[in-house]
């Protein structure tokens, strides 16, 4: 079941020229939203993992069931405000301006092996700001997991160049 025809492409959105890779037809699949579960989980089962980290909000929706198939836990990081007790954060660039993303201070501890999952790896911002708080906090990153990749974009290469592991279940390359 290729996980890649069950994504929309939606054109010129959010801006012309683009092209939107959008998983809401993946996820509302039962199929193909547990065939994504399933073989990212697959993936990381023989693999010393203490934690799953999600990036809001779809890394969220991929992370969770990813950490319940694997009996790990699984750890939000969300933009600005969004976390209830103490966070530690980490501004990044992205196209036009800023953003900032954060985390619970007591959220990962120093030496935990961390999966970091979200659903797309485009320019690689985010995804960089996060290996960068999970790193602050002690934590080490096996790999970085997306169900996506635009490898035209460099977001791969970005964190392959910070020594970092990718892996995607699908990509969309030249389009």
């Amino acid at each position: 079941m290729p996980i890649k025809s069950r994504i929309r492409t939606i054109p010129h959105y959010p801006h012309q020229g683009i092209m939107f890779r959008d998983i809401t037809t993946l996820l509302k699949d039962p199929v193909g939203l547990r065939a994504t579960v399933q073989e990212i989980a697959q993936r990381y089962r023989e693999m010393k993992i203490d934690k799953v980290v999600g990036i809001e909000s779809r890394g969220f929706i991929i992370g969770t069931p990813v950490a319940y198939e694997l009996g790990l836990g699984f750890v939000p990081i969300r933009k600005p405000g969004k976390l209830p007790s103490e966070t530690v954060g980490r501004d990044y660039d992205l196209e036009y301006g800023s953003d900032r993303i954060e985390i619970h201070v007591d959220a990962i501890q120093p030496g935990e092996r961390v999966l970091l999952v979200d659903d797309l790896i485009a320019t690689g911002g985010t995804a960089e700001a996060a290996v960068g708080l999970i790193q602050e906090m002690g934590g080490i990153v096996v790999e970085c997991c997306f169900v996506v990749d635009l490898p035209d974009v460099g977001g791969r290469a970005r964190l392959e160049n910070l020594g970092q592991k990718v892996f995607a279940l699908c990509e969309f390359s030249g389009e």
